[in-house]
């Protein structure tokens, strides 16, 4: 797969990000080569390969699963910066 210059455009657009006429052959190029680069990771045989979390061999930490007494709702809205009652209050972000 590689991408052409309208699709650098648009995933700039989409990305929120100001690319300029003369930054989009270079784009392109650096995505395609990431393209590239995942195709190969996407032929590569990985039949029978268990999933793994590290590349050390290791078991997962387990917790208990257990109710525990917490410090309350009132303690924890204490902590915030601003609070009204029970809850936190937050700056207004959609208009």
């Amino acid at each position: 797969m590689s991408v052409d210059q309208a699709t650098v455009r648009r995933i700039a657009h989409l990305a929120r990000i100001a690319v300029s006429d003369e930054e989009v052959p270079r784009l392109q190029g650096e995505i395609n080569a990431i393209l590239g680069f995942v195709e190969q990771l996407a032929a590569v045989d990985v039949e029978g390969v268990e999933p793994m979390t590290s590349v050390i061999p290791m078991r997962m930490k387990w917790r208990a699963d257990e109710v525990t007494d917490h410090a309350g709702a009132d303690a924890i809205v204490a902590n915030a910066p601003s609070g009204e009652g029970r809850y936190f209050t937050v700056p207004k972000v959609i208009e």
